[in-house]
C-alpha cells in the first residue's frame, strides 16, 4: 500500500468548543492511522515558521494571534491519499463554502475560527511535520484493522 503522512491541527477555537475527539473521529472512520498527537500552546515563534508562507498578508497578525490565544492540537495522519482526503474532509477554508459533512462545513461558520489547519501538498505536510514533531514522537505500528481497510 502506498501511503503518505499529513500534518493536521486543531486550533484553538476547536479546542475551546470541544471538536478535538469529533474531528480525530472523522479520521479514524475513514481508516486513517494516528501516529503522533499532543496538546499544546505553540509561542509566536513557531507560529511564524508555520505561517511563513502568509507572512506578507494582511491577516497575518491576527492569525498569529489567534492560533497562540490558547491549546492546539497537532497531529500526524497516515494513509492512501492522506493530505488529499484530509483536505476535502476538513472542507473550504471558508466554512460557508464548505459543503455539509466536511469537518468546517458541519462545525465552523467564521472564516477567523474555522477550527482545524491541514497540510496542502506532501511537501508541506513534511515540513509542517517536521517543524511540531521530533522523529521520535512519530509513532510507526501496524493497525489491526489495515486488512479491513486496504487491500
Amino acid at each position: 500500500m502506498a501511503s503518505e503522512r499529513t500534518f493536521i491541527m486543531v486550533k484553538p477555537d476547536g479546542v475551546a468548543r470541544g471538536l478535538v475527539s469529533k474531528i480525530t473521529k472523522r479520521f479514524e472512520q475513514r481508516g486513517y492511522k494516528l501516529v503522533a498527537m499532543k496538546f499544546m500552546k505553540a509561542d509566536e515563534d513557531h507560529l511564524k515558521k508555520h505561517y511563513a508562507d502568509l507572512s506578507e498578508k494582511k491577516f497575518f497578525p491576527s492569525l498569529i494571534k489567534h492560533i497562540g490565544s490558547g491549546p492546539v492540537v497537532p497531529m500526524v495522519w497516515e494513509g492512501k491519499d492522506v493530505v488529499k482526503q484530509g483536505r476535502a474532509m476538513m472542507g473550504e477554508t471558508d466554512p460557508l463554502k464548505s459543503k455539509p459533512g466536511s469537518i468546517r462545513g458541519d462545525y465552523s461558520i467564521d472564516l477567523g475560527r474555522n477550527i482545524v489547519h491541514g497540510s496542502d501538498s506532501v511537501e508541506s505536510a513534511q515540513k509542517e511535520i517536521d517543524l511540531w514533531f521530533k522523529k521520535e514522537e512519530l509513532v510507526d505500528w501496524t493497525h489491526p484493522l489495515q486488512n479491513a481497510t486496504y487491500e
